[in-house]
């Protein structure tokens, strides 16, 4: 079986985090990779095993010395991917899982990695905006970035080679393992 890079995308609020955890729980040989972030912890978040909690500084010298795979700035802070760390695996015959935003997505996509990429929606942008206001850690000038860049990243879902809507938690789940499954049979 070769090893699979499989792109998680979706917009703030969706519970891509959430399905990812589900998946990974049920996939225990697929490696999570660890974004860089400059952002700071939210509570219960660990460093290396959430992120790799780093300065603007110490991001952008790996950018400029090409030892991201991809990287953005969202809502004012930059999330990264090692290179080293998705090739290691990769070569060592691991299935690689990036839970990243829509921006580092294509990205790697537009990069021509071969990947198998998944959008996250929500049904509606209300559900979005009700989740956001229910994790209860965002200003609400965050909360309305937030709704609107998810109407921008909404828009780039035909990029995504599947869209799974996570309406019923269980179903979401169900229809994200079944994807691996059959993306990892090949």
């Amino acid at each position: 079986m070769a090893a699979k890079l499989f792109i998680v995308s979706a917009p703030s609020g969706v519970g891509k985090t959430t399905l990812v955890k589900e998946l990974l729980k049920r996939y225990p040989d697929l490696v999570y990779s660890i974004s860089h972030t400059t952002r700071a912890p939210r509570k219960g978040e660990v460093h290396g095993k959430d992120y790799f909690f780093t300065n603007k500084a110490q991001f952008m010298e790996m950018v400029e010395s090409g030892q991201m795979l991809e990287w953005a700035q969202v809502h004012g802070n930059c999330y990264g991917t090692s290179g080293a760390f998705v090739q290691e695996h990769l070569a060592a015959g691991q299935s690689v899982l990036l839970d990243i935003d829509v921006q580092g997505g294509r990205q790697i996509m537009d990069f021509g990695l071969d990947s198998v990429s998944i959008f996250i929606m929500a049904p509606s942008l209300d559900v979005i905006e009700q989740r956001l206001r229910g994790r209860g850690t965002d200003t609400e000038e965050v909360i309305r970035t937030r709704l609107e860049n998810a109407i921008g990243e909404i828009a780039q879902k035909s990029f995504y080679t599947h869209v799974v809507v996570n309406d019923v938690l269980d179903e979401a789940v169900a229809e994200l393992i079944a994807i691996v499954k059959q993306e990892t049979v090949h």
